[in-house]
């Protein structure tokens, strides 16, 4: 077989070479490229693999109708919305995906932009290099607030108990609740979520029925002052209904790891400009940690499919 590795899975060059010893040691080849979105060169690239393993830049229908060889994409990544499965399932190629590696480092995150944005920490931050103080700009506490999180999957619930931790009353909102899901989190509709949450997390999938969920109407919805953190995907909201209400003092802040495009952004994007706006460039599912976890769920996906069966199962 060969595999064929299209952008890095964030991991030094001695881990990536313990994962692949085995499949070399086994007879397959194993071909690793730096990231390029161009589809002709991944399509030069991968044209004669019968796996390919990405992160989470597009794959388009083009390249996975040109690798005639292909059978198994290995999305080292959670979500699989920038790769065409339609094109996949049409040509009979199974899909899996790195479900779990990242949701200490995802949950962390979400917490560290809810406490920066409660105690003005970019604003004070700048504050005291200009010599300054606090004065006006004394924040708030996370303990006691109302803490909604919209898409409890794995992600969502350890976000919740991280808040749950810090003395915050949680209210969920999902698809499809089991009755497993933590006795702290309260499931209530999604517009009550709006209206009583002090603090909205993101943390569902991009689908045609979440696409802009986030929109003017919605925002309309949530108490007046609220914070909004998304690290779930960017077209969940609609960026401009935010940033507007964000200027107009609406909302009191936000933190944004993700946009409709993957960074670098047009400088003009207006949540680069808007108000009390934390923006991260796409980095809450990255940390040393869950880069080696996500590596080690990759290749035990191939190890796995090589045996016959398929785990982390998307197509």
């Amino acid at each position: 077989m060969k595999i064929v590795l299209l952008e890095s899975l964030g991991i030094s060059e001695s881990s990536l070479q313990r994962h692949i010893a085995p499949l070399t040691e086994a007879g397959h080849e194993f071909k690793a490229y730096p990231k390029n979105t161009d589809p002709a060169v991944q399509i030069e690239e991968a044209k004669d693999a019968d796996i390919i393993i990405i992160a989470n830049m597009p794959l388009r229908a083009e390249v996975i109708n040109s690798c005639s060889k292909l059978k198994y994409i290995d999305v080292a990544f959670t979500g699989v919305d920038h790769v065409d499965l339609e094109a996949a399932r049409a040509k009979g190629i199974q899909v899996s995906n790195a479900a779990g590696y990242s949701t200490q480092s995802v949950a962390e995150l979400v917490l560290c932009m809810m406490i920066s944005l409660l105690r003005n920490v970019p604003q004070v931050s700048e504050r005291c290099r200009e010599g300054r103080t606090k004065d006006g700009l004394v924040g708030c506490e996370l303990r006691g607030k109302t803490v909604g999180i919209v898409g409890a999957g794995a992600i969502g619930t350890r976000t919740a108990e991280l808040c749950h931790a810090f003395g915050c009353t949680i209210l969920g909102n999902k698809r499809h609740v089991t009755g497993n899901e933590p006795s702290f989190i309260h499931f209530v509709t999604l517009d009550e979520l709006l209206e009583q949450s002090d603090i909205v997390s993101l943390h569902c999938p991009l689908t045609p029925e979440t696409h802009h969920l986030i929109n003017a109407e919605r925002i309309s919805k949530m108490k007046q002052g609220a914070y909004l953190i998304n690290t779930a995907r960017g077209g969940v909201i609609d960026s401009e209904a935010l940033a507007q209400a964000l200027n107009k003092g609406y909302l009191s802040g936000a933190g944004i790891d993700v946009f409709e495009n993957e960074p670098p952004l047009d400088t003009n994007h207006p949540l680069l400009h808007s108000k009390n706006t934390i923006v991260t460039p796409h980095i809450a599912f990255a940390s040393a940690e869950s880069m080696e976890a996500r590596a080690e769920i990759v290749f035990q996906n191939i190890k796995t499919w090589l045996e016959g069966k398929q785990q982390n199962i998307i197509l």
